[in-house]
């Protein structure tokens, strides 16, 4: 898969110093990872699946997965799973250019995938395991690689961090000292870690208004905190975190002023788009993306596709940090100080390194902006493709 490959040679050319390049199953699973960008999440049971795929992949979409655990009633399950099998099967004759995963509830749910599946086992990327917990989640991960090694093909896992023993603090520490250890033993199986503020924001019956961020709710952003701390570390232990779900897509109210300056709208001719964009609650979604890398995450997961363009968007290297990253990252190891090409701030070469490494990793899979072009430019561009932004892909 290559992103913003759906956009126009001579669009490419101007947003673009480097464009992205394409990443395959060859690559290694941090670049993989990194690439998943925003990842949509289908409901199996819908009726039209395979064309939701493909019409998603061909808007830019990149990792989808079919959801078989909260977005399907327990009475629909058995349909569901019907439907994810003939989705993939279909799928095979003409792979989209996206990865695709399924979110399973237990591990007879990817049995009875895996078991009746036929080509289809040729475009299923791996499983997403919710509610991870080390000792279920181990037995789960056992089960995916013998799966992988009777299939001949290496399947790949995103466990999601979101049981309420995570989340109470006398179990956090425990919970994800377990986890760490359990996903070090299966580290070439495990894809990403995911968040899922949802069900921890369900343990204590809290619901963020679209007006905030996950991290205005302490309780969830002290435990992405301890999640990445223990899982998210850059000196090699640790695992690419993803930024949790963005639950709003349509108008409403608003309580607060928006979270969008004018400032970069206006200065690239584009304050009509940002109206839309604050009309549309994607201003919060952008400040939360914002949020997420600045706490570690990287990508995110979206229940709507108008959300896609907006966090890659935001995931495009900027022309000044790629300089910057550049400049650390081709320095010797002595460490000491260096300005920035742009004249506005001092790169410590031994402290900035990781962010350097991790910043040109980024590059690669999702490009670097041409000088004077911003995320505004490119979600621009993205817009002015045709795309469905009515009901919810969830």
């Amino acid at each position: 898969m290559q992103h913003f490959s759906h956009l126009e040679p001579a669009t490419l050319e101007y947003l673009f110093h480097r464009p992205p390049v394409a990443v395959t199953a060859e690559s290694d699973l941090t670049t993989r990872a990194l690439a998943l960008g925003a990842t949509l999440y289908v409901p199996a049971t819908r009726a039209n699946l395979v064309e939701t795929v493909r019409k998603r992949a061909a808007e830019g979409s990149r990792s989808v997965v079919l959801d078989l655990e909260d977005a399907v009633a327990d009475a629909d399950l058995e349909a569901a799973r019907g439907h994810v099998v003939a989705a993939l099967d279909a799928l095979a004759v003409d792979p989209p250019e996206a990865a695709v995963f399924v979110r399973v509830r237990t591990a007879e749910d990817m049995h009875h995938v895996c078991d009746r599946l036929t080509t289809g086992i040729d475009v299923l990327h791996g499983f997403v395991l919710p509610k991870f917990r080390p000792e279920s989640g181990e037995k789960f991960l056992e089960e995916v690689a013998a799966r992988s090694a009777a299939a001949g093909r290496h399947l790949v896992v995103m466990p999601v961090m979101e049981s309420r023993e995570m989340v109470y603090r006398e179990t956090r520490d425990d919970e994800l000292a377990g986890a760490r250890d359990v996903l070090d033993r299966y580290r070439d199986s495990v894809l990403a870690v995911r968040v899922g503020a949802t069900d921890m924001s369900g343990a204590f019956g809290i619901r963020r208004d679209r007006d905030l961020t996950i991290y205005d709710v302490r309780v969830v952003a002290d435990t992405i905190g301890a999640i990445v701390n223990n899982l998210g570390r850059s000196d090699g232990t640790g695992f690419v975190v993803t930024g949790p779900v963005w639950e709003y897509f349509a108008d409403h109210e608003r309580l607060f002023r928006p979270m969008l300056r004018a400032t970069p709208f206006a200065e690239h001719d584009a304050v009509r788009f940002r109206q839309q964009l604050v009309s549309r609650d994607i201003d919060g979604l952008l400040r939360e993306v914002a949020l997420d890398r600045a706490n570690g995450l990287h990508g995110k997961t979206v229940i709507h596709p108008s959300h896609v363009a907006a966090v890659h968007s935001l995931s495009v290297v900027t022309h000044e940090e790629y300089q910057d990253a550049q400049a650390i990252a081709s320095s010797s190891g002595g460490g000491g100080v260096l300005a920035s090409g742009y004249g506005n701030k001092m790169n410590e070469l031994g402290p900035h390194r990781p962010w350097a490494e991790q910043t040109l990793r980024r590059a690669a899979v999702f490009g670097v902006t041409a000088e004077g072009v911003s995320f505004v430019d490119v979600m621009q561009a993205l817009a002015r493709r045709p795309a469905s932004t009515t009901g919810t892909a969830r």
